[in-house]
């Protein structure tokens, strides 16, 4: 038989009495129980399980309805007093802990300054209003609780966009924000890999792997189950993207999503397109695709995790080196004249590479890639990886060139190349450097060596010869391709160094958190400033007086 009980006034978060509820249908002697807050669509849970008791007809939102399946009616006095120690002990933890509380809205905001998110964990029905009056205090959304009807979602977004903020979720498990997790996320250190999905254990996956592989995670942005979907058409996912598009320390961009609408699927690839970042894409259901502009495809969580790794690992070298040569390009940027890329290259397809990689500069007046080896250039004369002549020519006629402010070139050496080609050029780039410098100016010279320890010539002498030359020297011909990218881009006032604001999140999280207390703890023992709102339902839950109230306030 089903035997029910109300406690009246006694309101307890919903995954409290969930956790509870699964406990105590373990005892002996009980079926099954089920312990819920009297909310409307509660209510409707008991009915549709069959587990609905005629004395949850006066139930209000406030109030803990009980229903215990069992042959024995003393079975739901002890199901009572259970509940009675469970709450008991939730208080007297809740009052031994040092975590900011406050019973309202108005008092939260009093104890926290300028907080820049809110995590809400609260039956789905009471979402939207709460959630209107956090986005007109300013402050984005995380939504962990379900059960929220597409309008009201979608009006929250459109709040959200119009504001110059976001909402994650509703039915969102996993975020992490400025290296901070949030509800189910995991620890990973800060780095340059963001993250955007529609799939909470598909973001904890990617940001796990890419942890335990030794890189690190700018933002991990959960967009709820729903996002993808026709009626909201990724209003988040778009908000999303343009934050890390913005942000200086997101440097690859990894979306995951469940099989979205095909038509919001095709909105988002366009927006990936349109970012000025590598991304990688897995669409999990979809066929892996080839690579598309900036899209890299993927099928696999795991593939899309390994392959950001190396596209950001690859990345921070150039970062890093970049930072070396800021001060540079700086000087650089004082001459308007001098915005200008050459290469010197011996090997041709080294010169296509870089060509490749430089295409939206090469196509530019004055901008050129140069490939010695090419028939036009050696005729009546040896190969340019053996005769070092050619090159040198290009590099003297550098010091009356007042346009040129980036060079590249190759160093391939191995059987038959030039013993010491290094020996050879690095005399003349060192001339060119100290004219530039004596009127100051500079120029930037930058190059690879294509070989081994085992070459004649021997590898990391090379090296060595052409950094005492002033020569920025890189692993690879595609890292110096890159660095000569990422020059011509501040060169050109195309980048800045300086961190970009994108109205979402500054320097660190303000956090007032609405419902599941542990969420708030949290945060509060990694040092956050957080507040716990001990919210409950305004007016018993009667949302005709609860609008009646809050018309009341804005008098």
């Amino acid at each position: 038989m089903i035997l029910g009980l109300v406690k009246k006034n006694t309101y307890q978060d919903s995954v409290n009495l969930m956790l509870l509820s699964t406990r105590l249908t373990e005892k002996e002697g009980v079926r099954k129980v089920s312990i819920m807050m009297g909310t409307p669509a509660n209510k409707d849970i008991f009915r549709n399980t069959g587990m609905y008791c005629s004395e949850f007809e006066t139930a209000n939102p406030n109030d803990i309805c009980i229903s215990v399946d069992t042959d024995s009616s003393e079975k739901l006095s002890t199901i009572s007093e259970e509940l009675d120690a469970f709450i008991s002990d939730l208080s007297s933890s809740s009052s031994e802990s040092k975590l900011r509380k406050a019973k309202s809205l108005k008092g939260a905001l009093n104890k926290i300054e300028n907080p820049n998110l809110a995590i809400i964990s609260i039956p789905g029905e009471y979402v939207y209003e709460e959630g209107k009056r956090l986005l007109e205090n300013g402050m984005n959304l995380f939504v962990f609780s379900d059960n929220v009807n597409y309008e009201e979602e979608k009006k929250l977004k459109e709040i959200a966009r119009e504001k110059g903020l976001i909402v994650m979720g509703p039915d969102c498990g996993t975020g992490i924000i400025l290296g901070v997790p949030l509800a189910f996320a995991n620890v990973v250190s800060r780095g340059s890999i963001g993250v955007v999905g529609a799939s909470g254990t598909g973001i904890q996956e990617i940001t796990s792997i890419i942890g335990r592989l030794g890189e690190g995670v700018s933002h991990a942005i959960g967009l709820g189950g729903r996002d993808l979907s026709e009626e909201i058409g990724g209003i988040s996912a778009e908000i999303a993207l343009n934050f890390l598009k913005e942000d200086i320390d997101t440097e690859v961009i990894v979306f995951v999503s469940k099989p979205p609408a095909r038509d919001v699927r095709d909105k988002i690839v366009e927006k990936l397109k349109q970012i000025n970042k590598t991304t990688v894409a897995v669409f999990l259901g979809e066929k892996s695709l080839s690579q598309d502009e900036n899209i890299h495809y993927v099928s696999t969580l795991e593939d899309a995790a390994n392959l950001a790794f190396y596209l950001s690992r690859s990345k921070r070298v150039n970062k890093e080196t970049f930072m070396v040569i800021k001060d540079r390009l700086d000087t650089l940027r004082l001459n308007p004249k001098q915005n200008r890329i050459h290469g010197y290259y011996g090997g041709g397809t080294l010169a296509g590479e870089a060509k490749e990689i430089l295409a939206k500069y090469i196509s530019s007046e004055g901008n050129k890639i140069i490939d010695y080896g090419d028939d036009q250039y050696t005729k009546g004369r040896p190969h340019p990886m053996i005769d070092p002549s050619t090159r040198i020519e290009a590099i003297k006629k550098l010091k009356d060139d007042e346009s040129v402010a980036i060079v590249l070139f190759d160093n391939v050496i191995g059987h038959g190349s030039s013993t010491d080609m290094a020996g050879a050029l690095g005399p003349h780039i060192k001339d060119v450097l100290e004219y530039k410098r004596s009127r100051n100016q500079d120029i930037v010279f930058i190059a690879s060596v294509c070989g081994t320890e085992e070459d004649i010539q021997i590898y990391s002498k090379q090296v060595k010869e052409l950094e005492k030359s002033g020569v920025v020297v890189l692993d690879t011909n595609a890292q110096v391709a890159k660095l000569g990218l990422e020059a011509m881009e501040y060169i050109n006032e195309r980048r800045t160094v300086e961190k970009s604001q994108s109205g979402l999140f500054d320097s660190e999280l303000r956090v007032v958190n609405i419902g599941l207390e542990s969420f708030a703890n949290t945060l509060y023992e990694q040092n956050l400033s957080v507040v716990q709102y001990n919210w409950t339902p305004v007016a018993g839950g009667n949302k005709e007086l609860q609008k009646m109230l809050r018309k009341l306030e804005n008098l």
